[in-house]
């Protein structure tokens, strides 16, 4: 049987579908957008996120967000625009004051102007609604104010009685917990499939930090960066911290403190770091922070800290020049 000419052009339409209406077909130079690729850490030979390289933590955000900002965790951008462009601006050394005065950061590559800067939108490292470190526990309170009491007019009585950092021991910056220094703010991560190796500019420190799953050393161990043991949690590297030292004293903190830090890398040029950290014995609770770690080409050079000590003597001998004056001049009113 021979179909009707209206079977045969409704099977046409039915086979050809809606784009047989030529004023639905794109024109043939049409561009197709973009596919957005999601971005894909490298890896290791053993298949873990590969962090190593030169990194730097310097930045312009505060540690503790300022007060007149409340709660407000977050700059807009074109807010964040403005707070950079200020910032970036080589502060005088008129401006520096105190014992920078005699110091022109410029003259030596050191002002953070003159290096990469890690950015960010947060208004404070540490995040939450507070932005700021917590209060101390009222023991802590009393046993900072009796330390101070004690050094009160011994300062400058020997190496002893100066701070770790001033004595080249550890800087504060080191931690952990990571903080920018200020300047000097390169650090280099080197992995293998056992270990993770931190190598910071500022002092010139490795932390060693390994990942192959042993426990922590025995609490009667205790070091001045404390004993970190690692481990991968999906993509992230996450490093716990104990046994510190007495002495360790990160902001008022003491052998109790706990440290975890966590390394993300976030795109080709950003590691994300955050870290934890709490001491029942000092703060009224655990509290947080995080900045960005940004790539960079380094190197990372050889850091003397006051080569010998010479700086150090000086300052003790000029405390002995003082105070042999201040008996000469009490003499003198006998």
């Amino acid at each position: 049987m021979i179909a009707s000419p209206m079977l045969a052009l409704l099977a046409a339409l039915a086979v050809a579908g809606p784009s047989a209406d030529p004023t639905q077909q794109a024109p043939p130079n049409a561009q197709k957008p973009p596919v957005q690729k999601q971005w894909s850490a490298p890896r290791t030979p053993d298949g873990r996120p590969d962090l190593q390289g030169i990194w730097t933590n310097a930045t312009i955000t505060p540690l503790e967000r300022p007060r007149d900002l409340g709660a407000k965790e977050f700059y807009t951008e074109e807010e964040a625009a403005e707070v950079r462009k200020k910032a970036l601006v080589p502060a005088s050394v008129a401006d520096r004051g105190g014992t920078e005065a005699h110091y022109e950061f410029t003259q030596f590559g050191l002002d953070r102007t003159q290096a990469q800067v890690a950015f960010s939108l947060r208004t404070s490292l540490i995040v939450g609604s507070d932005g700021r470190v917590p209060p101390l526990t009222p023991d802590a309170q009393k046993r900072n104010a009796e330390r101070a009491a004690n050094m009160r007019g011994h300062e400058f009585d020997g190496p002893e009685t100066r701070t770790i950092q001033e004595r080249c021991l550890i800087w504060a910056n080191e931690g952990p917990p990571m903080l920018p220094p200020g300047y000097n703010s390169y650090l280099q991560i080197v992995q293998s499939p056992n270990y993770v190796v931190i190598l910071q500019e500022m002092i010139h420190d490795a932390r060693v930090i390994p990942i192959d799953g042993r426990p922590h050393a025995p609490r009667s161990l205790r070091r001045w960066q404390g004993d970190s043991r690692g481990r991968w949690e999906g993509d992230t590297l996450v490093v716990d911290t104990t046994n510190f030292t007495e002495k360790t004293n990160f902001r008022g903190s003491r052998e109790n403190l706990h440290v975890v830090e966590r390394f993300t890398r976030v795109d080709e040029n950003t590691i994300r770091y955050e870290f934890t950290v709490d001491d029942p014995t000092t703060w009224m609770k655990a509290w947080s922070a995080e900045m960005p770690l940004a790539r960079d080409k380094g190197p990372i050079y050889e850091y003397a800290c006051h080569e010998g000590n010479y700086g150090f003597a000086n300052n003790l001998s000029g405390a002995r020049a003082m105070e042999k004056a201040a008996e000469e001049a009490a003499k003198k009113k006998q």
